[in-house]
């Protein structure tokens, strides 16, 4: 389909990427006529979608102010939703991002998708009242998982860490909850919002390069917790390849440990070596009780020898793989998240990968840990979802739907 260049979805698009912003620019950057830019803005005005911000002077003549057009993120509100393997977290989200009410409570995802999803539908109710929000509001709900996803169904596949979410329908199971439990109405299933599903990694990914490191165009977040993940963020988009399998780096064979057992079934995998559930794993055979990948970040914030040694040494196996990852894909920034991704571990990182890797793939490259913390997940569940629905073409048949 080819994209209307001059529609109000595209002069939103402008407006909100700052390549135009007052009527003038705009009039200039699509050829439209001041009066068809006026058209196309009053739709946008209409459906509450932008707002005069603040005049910007206009040349050196000392002309009238022109008035700034800014995307208006107060207009609706986002549910985000980040699960990890034995607890979540849920947010209402404005359109730019901003956490307006957070919860985070047990789960476990060995439980499955039906249980789970039901349960993370009880806290939205709540949410929104502490954001208040009503349910008119909501546009979109966006979940963050800990496993690989087909991104054209929202479905995980084959997800070693989420026994029983395989081929699930994400999406559909999550429109129903919301309908029961926010709508009140099981049956409402068509009057619940668009339901997005990523994987953590990358949606950690989008949220860190799109806050911290916005001219970055090639920027790579490994995320150590239960599992080991990456996410790469290509021009401003996530790269997923052609399935939603891209960064599964997890489950990179290590060629001198094949006694390790790997959750997928395979042995020798980094993820059965170096991630957190691993160490937790190790520790416990050495009489230290970790139980989990956020057990062993609570010893290492406590400074125990044994548990810095070992969370060196896996960074030091997953730099391993990283000196491969690096110098094929030849990031800007490196950035190391999850519950492992602390000093010592850093440390193992960054040794294996500048001792091993050509020093052409990383004379330019940034090694740092995650800015934006717990969350990050969250963050870029919110991202997914507004630009979504904010896309040029999407947009325009949302406004047409809206009979503007």
């Amino acid at each position: 389909m080819i994209e209307n260049q001059s529609s109000a979805g595209h002069l939103l698009h402008l407006i909100r990427s700052g390549e135009a912003t007052t009527r003038g620019e705009l009039q200039r950057v699509t050829g439209l006529s001041r009066s068809t830019v006026g058209n196309r803005l009053d739709r946008l005005f209409r459906a509450g979608w932008i707002r005069e911000g603040t005049t910007v002077p206009v040349g050196g003549g000392g002309g009238r102010p022109a008035g700034r057009l800014e995307f208006d993120g107060t207009h609706a509100v986002v549910l985000a939703v980040d699960l990890e393997t034995r607890y979540g977290r849920a947010a209402a989200l404005d359109l730019r991002g901003r956490v307006l009410a957070e919860h985070t409570g047990p789960l476990n995802v060995e439980d499955g998708p039906e249980t789970v999803i039901d349960r993370l539908a009880r806290w939205f109710p709540s949410l929104l009242e502490r954001a208040g929000a009503v349910p008119g509001d909501v546009c979109g709900i966006g979940l963050s998982v800990p496993g690989p996803v087909e991104w054209e169904s929202g479905q995980v596949v084959q997800p070693p860490i989420m026994p029983g979410w395989d081929r699930h329908p994400i999406p559909e199971r999550t429109r129903r909850a919301y309908a029961e439990h926010v709508l009140g109405d099981a049956g409402a299933e068509d009057r619940a919002p668009v339901v997005l599903v990523d994987n953590d990694a990358n949606l950690m990914a989008y949220a860190e390069q799109r806050a911290h490191y916005p001219d970055c165009g090639a920027f790579l977040l490994v995320k150590v917790s239960t599992g080991i993940g990456a996410g790469l963020v290509v021009g401003g988009e996530v790269y997923r390849g052609i399935d939603g399998g891209a960064g599964d780096i997890g489950h990179i064979r290590l060629h001198d440990r094949p006694d390790a057992l790997c959750m997928c079934g395979s042995y020798g995998c980094l993820a059965a070596v170096a991630s957190g559930r691993a160490l937790a794993a190790q520790l416990g055979a050495a009489g230290v009780a970790a139980g989990t990948g956020a057990g062993v970040r609570d010893l290492l914030a406590a400074g125990r020898p044994e548990v810095v040694r070992l969370a060196r040494e896996a960074g030091r196996r997953v730099g391993e793989v990283l000196v491969t990852v690096v110098t094929v894909l030849n990031p800007g920034v490196l950035m190391i998240a999850g519950d492992l991704a602390g000093t010592p571990f850093v440390t193992g990182v960054r040794e294996l990968l500048y001792q091993r890797a050509m020093p052409r793939s990383t004379a330019h490259l940034t090694v740092v840990t995650s800015r934006l913390g717990d969350r990050a997940g969250l963050i870029g569940a919110g991202a997914m979802v507004v630009e979504h629905l904010y896309a040029p073409g999407r947009a325009d048949a949302r406004l047409a739907a809206m009979g503007l």
